[in-house]
């Protein structure tokens, strides 16, 4: 059915209707002059064989009206009788002789002789008695619609110029009718076989001049597919075929356009694949049409998620940002996605999309990790805060000593005075330890040190380190060791790896209760030595257990400064066991105890004096 529908509403169909329709126009208007003017020639033709029948009899008649003028009237009806008995005509149906009065004299209709001496009322006769004129008139039979021709001739005598009567004929139209049907007939015969040759015609004429537009159809779907691989035949040099020429032309440019703009969705693609940031484009009402994969590993989305969603909804911006229209105004923007179990901050940036008319068409936004920025810049923040703190607190204290000595006589008396001074000069030791420290930290966040590795037995190394300590140490603190009865060599810095040991044991010393027991244990692994120090203190609560390492953490700040900590003493300890490609870290369980633990390398006997 649908196949039927096309066929009608294809050109070639409209063209070949459109040419019958002009042949049938032109060939109806040249039927219907054609036919009539044939009606009026066959009629005139009639007429004038009626009227040459006419006048011959109206000389026969105007003779005996002449010659029978003053005789009775019933040799003139004898003779009358007599000329249209010997009268013969297959065209006249009937033929009457009325005289001046109106009397019907003769009559042809052998079925309508009582008429003969009966005066007749026909207007046509009157008219021509009247004025002595030719009338003649076509009449049609209302039941039959057969149509007769009547006509009236005026006769004269020779005596005197006067009407002395009148021939009345009707006479039957029906054979020139009939004939001018079967004319056309043949006209019409004529009519259809002409419109069926120009059918065929017309269907070969159209065949020739769509086959190239068919052939261009069918090779704009193709083009409209995508594939350009083909060309329409060029059948001739009309306007069709220069219509076919630009048509491969178009093709060929089409197919080197598809292939720029294909190579360069490919570099879009690569560039928009192997960024780092990601990048999100919107249409012109702020809903996603497209992402690329370090988008949505930013946002945890992928496209088919958030395709045709508000970027805003996307981004939880809704409530920073009142509308999709305001995002032109604010440039960029920080977006907080952290959550349970990540922490994650993303610049957004954005910039306006515009078209050839610089009206606006989307948003691009650019998205950029910047937990670790943001983190650094906090760290800075509360680094200067703490360092700020940690040497106000020492220089306070010094400065309100030295003004209770400096005021009175306070620096005289003996049991006073050496206590402020005591005060004081711990004070500028920490201060002192609290900058070295600092300087510390500085040297090795610039890199801007030296590792002096030598080849180490870790055992006697651990052993030399704790006795130090234990021949300093309360007496109510216990140390426990858990040592291998081995040897085990490591490449370290002894003076970098002693101050984290150091640091780690003073902790423990500092925190560990009145009968406390710390534990030294080391084990050996495939490819380091761990190393862990355990108290029995007041452990650290699991949420802060990470954070130790980072500079001037402390968990009980009042404690720790108290115990004159600076708290970069861990800080340091990691900088530098990384330093030695180790790792360090630490377990706590509150009220029971912390443990610190690190690792460092075993030495590999292939690479010999390695540093």
């Amino acid at each position: 059915m649908k196949s039927k529908v096309k066929i009608f509403q294809s050109i070639q169909f409209k063209f070949i209707i459109i040419y019958i329709l002009l042949l049938l126009i032109t060939i109806q208007v040249i039927g219907a002059y054609f036919a009539r003017q044939m009606e009026n020639q066959l009629l005139e033709n009639f007429y004038e064989k009626v009227n040459g029948h006419i006048q011959l009899m109206a000389y026969n008649l105007e003779q005996s009206f002449s010659r029978n003028l003053k005789e009775e009237e019933s040799f003139l009806q004898q003779e009358v009788h007599n000329i249209l008995t010997d009268f013969d005509s297959n065209e006249i149906s009937e033929i009457q002789v009325i005289n001046n009065n109106r009397k019907v004299i003769a009559t042809t209709n052998q079925f309508d002789q009582n008429i003969v001496g009966k005066r007749t009322t026909n207007s046509n006769v009157k008219f021509t008695l009247l004025l002595g004129a030719k009338d003649r008139e076509i009449l049609v039979n209302p039941r039959t619609g057969h149509r007769t021709l009547v006509m009236t001739y005026p006769l004269y005598s020779d005596q005197a110029d006067e009407i002395a009567g009148v021939i009345y004929l009707e006479a039957n139209l029906e054979s020139v009718y009939e004939q001018l049907e079967d004319i056309n007939r043949i006209f019409v015969n004529g009519t259809v076989l002409a419109i069926s040759i120009s059918a065929l015609i017309g269907i070969i004429v159209a065949r020739t001049i769509t086959r190239p537009i068919s052939e261009m159809r069918k090779q704009a779907h193709v083009m409209a597919r995508g594939d350009f691989s083909k060309k329409v035949n060029v059948y001739s040099t009309d306007e069709i075929g220069q219509l076919a020429v630009s048509f491969n032309h178009l093709n060929d440019r089409l197919k080197q356009a598809q292939a720029n703009t294909e190579g360069e969705r490919r570099k879009l693609s690569s560039v928009l694949a192997n960024m780092s940031d990601g990048v999100i484009a919107t249409d012109q009402g702020g809903n996603i049409i497209l992402m690329n994969t370090p988008a949505e590993k930013l946002v945890g989305k992928t496209f088919h998620e958030v395709q045709g969603k508000s970027l805003l909804e996307v981004l939880g911006l809704e409530k920073e940002l009142s509308s999709i229209q305001t995002i032109k105004d604010t440039g960029s923007i920080i977006v907080d996605f952290s959550h349970d179990h990540r922490h994650l901050m993303l610049k957004a940036n954005f910039s306006v999309i515009q078209d050839e008319n610089e009206k606006m068409n989307g948003f691009i936004t650019v998205l950029s990790d910047v937990t670790e920025e943001e983190k650094i810049e906090r760290e800075r923040k509360e680094f200067v805060a703490n360092v700020s703190h940690e040497l106000r607190t020492p220089l306070t204290t010094i400065r309100s000593y030295l003004e209770a000595l400096t005021e009175g006589d306070t620096w005289r008396d003996e049991n006073i005075a050496p206590g402020f001074l005591k005060v004081t000069q711990n004070e500028t030791e920490r201060m002192i330890r609290l900058v070295n420290d600092l300087l510390q930290l500085s040297k090795m966040d610039n890199k801007d040190y030296r590792l002096n590795k030598e080849k180490v037995d870790f055992i006697q190394f651990v052993h030399h380190v704790i006795d130090r300590f234990e021949m300093n140490k309360n007496e109510g603190v216990y140390f426990k060791r858990q040592l291998p009865d081995q040897k085990i060599d490591v490449w370290i810095d002894k003076d970098k790896i002693t101050q984290v040991m150091d640091n780690i044991i003073s902790n423990a010393l500092k925190y560990s209760p009145e009968g406390g027991t710390i534990t030294f244990s080391i084990v050996k692994n495939e490819k380091n030595v761990q190393f862990q120090v355990s108290d029995e203190g007041m452990g650290i609560p699991k949420n802060q257990v990470d954070k130790i390492f980072e500079r001037f953490y402390r968990v009980d700040k009042a404690r720790s400064r108290q115990m004159g900590g600076t708290g970069l003493g861990l800080a340091i300890a990691r900088e530098m066991i990384e330093a030695h490609s180790g790792e360090i870290w630490a377990e706590s369980e509150e009220g029971k105890g912390t443990t610190i633990q690190f690792t460092l390398p075993l030495t590999d006997e292939t690479r010999g004096d390695a540093s």
